[in-house]
């Protein structure tokens, strides 16, 4: 019989050991890729309650649409195209770690601080969520006046959201990094 998958996958992690042993700086590397692929992950996460929130949203231009709320639908459009640009500053974003021949660099000790700003925006993320989803089970039948404050909130929301996420960005060029 051939080698089975677990004398193949310990043969691969040896490898692995060996190359770690011999080549100065490769466990960083390697700790860098894992980084780089849990920042990706962070950012489908918030791609994804964007989308979700856009949804609220989407549910609730559509109702005011059809009761001729013209002025709050328009204000709810914005909000829509705001969430648009935020989604694509996050999936367009420079990754946590950039390659080893990129213009810019991410040190490993710079890497740990960008979780603070992560979990910053995933709370955020979250709270947009809930306050859309919140927003979506009283527009039905809300007087334009609650709807204008709802919105004004959202927009703020949105507006935190936004500068943390250039925030993050600017740590990952080291433009603010401690």
């Amino acid at each position: 019989m051939g080698e089975g998958p677990i004398k193949k996958i310990e043969a691969e992690a040896g490898l692995l050991e060996q190359i770690e042993l011999a080549v100065p700086g490769f466990s960083g590397y390697k700790n860098k890729e894992l980084r780089r692929e849990a920042d990706r992950l962070v950012r489908d996460f918030l791609s994804r309650q964007i989308k979700q929130s856009k949804g609220n949203l989407r549910d609730v231009y559509g109702w005011l649409i059809r009761r001729g709320a013209r002025s709050s639908s328009g204000r709810i459009d914005g909000l829509i195209a705001r969430l648009d640009r935020v989604s694509s500053e996050i999936d367009h974003a420079s990754s946590g770690y950039s390659g080893f021949f990129d213009a810019v660099k991410v040190r490993e000790e710079d890497l740990d601080s960008m979780l603070n700003f992560d979990l910053r925006l995933v709370e955020l993320m979250k709270d947009l969520v809930s306050r859309t989803e919140e927003f979506r089970k009283i527009a039905r039948d809300a007087p334009d006046k609650a709807i204008g404050e709802w919105v004004e909130n959202l927009e703020s929301t949105i507006r935190v959201i936004q500068d943390a996420f250039n925030e993050r960005s600017d740590a990952i060029k080291g433009v603010n990094l401690r």
